[in-house]
């Protein structure tokens, strides 16, 4: 029931708000149906998601339960500097400064967790995700799951509004990229931190492109 509450739509970090780049592909045309969506999403979940941030929080979800700090510290910083664009690095210490005040706001939330929550000064949103993970323990391969999963729902949800599509086409495209999830989940539990990698030049050209796009209904 934790997993469930913490990869819902409804959970109140704003991810909803952002895109990732997904609007400005639709703006150019590279994304304008449910085949090239579907493709769009999958391919950045493939090429950068699952083999970067996924590992990267496996690796945070290992240093919370191993109560190391220093680690999670460095893991973060390093993590910020990946970001490739003033949007994506907005946007993840604002979600990450959401979910903190969430987490922490929650009577039975437990208070070793949310007080070692709060010594990080601005904490991003996969650090503090993880936080939630180690502190209700979720099995690791359970958790890179339901990361993976709010993500391409989120992403979906975003395609419905800016493409458009209708309900059951985003439907089904959640459920061929479902079909990806467990297995890309496995392979980034797997995956050492110093092999994680998002190189996917596409994606960090339509973030950029987007903070300058004319009209949006996303802020990223």
């Amino acid at each position: 029931m934790r997993l469930l509450q913490l990869v819902s739509p409804t959970l109140p970090v704003g991810a909803y708000t952002y895109s990732q780049g997904l609007e400005w592909a639709v703006e150019q045309g590279d994304v304008h149906d449910a085949a090239s969506t579907q493709a769009w999403i999958l391919d950045l979940l493939r090429t950068s998601i699952a083999c970067f941030e996924a590992p990267w929080l496996a690796h945070m979800l290992a240093a919370w339960d191993a109560r190391d700090d220093d680690l999670l510290s460095a893991l973060d910083a390093q993590y910020l500097a990946s970001r490739e664009t003033a949007e994506l690095r907005a946007e993840s210490l604002q979600m990450g400064h959401s979910l903190r005040r969430l987490l922490t706001g929650l009577q039975d939330f437990p208070a070793s967790h949310a007080e070692r929550l709060r010594g990080f000064a601005e904490p991003t949103y996969i650090l503090a995700w993880a936080c939630a993970a180690s502190a209700w323990q979720l099995p690791p391969a359970d958790a890179l799951g339901g990361y993976l999963w709010a993500w391409a729902e989120n992403q979906t949800l975003a395609a419905l509004k800016a493409v458009p599509l209708g309900q059951t086409q985003g439907q089904q495209i959640l459920s061929n990229l479902g079909r990806a999830i467990s297995a890309l989940a496995a392979a980034a539990l797997a995956t050492p931190i110093e092999s994680a990698r998002n190189f996917a030049p596409g994606f960090a050209i339509a973030c950029a492109r987007h903070e300058t796009q004319y009209t949006r209904l996303f802020r990223s």
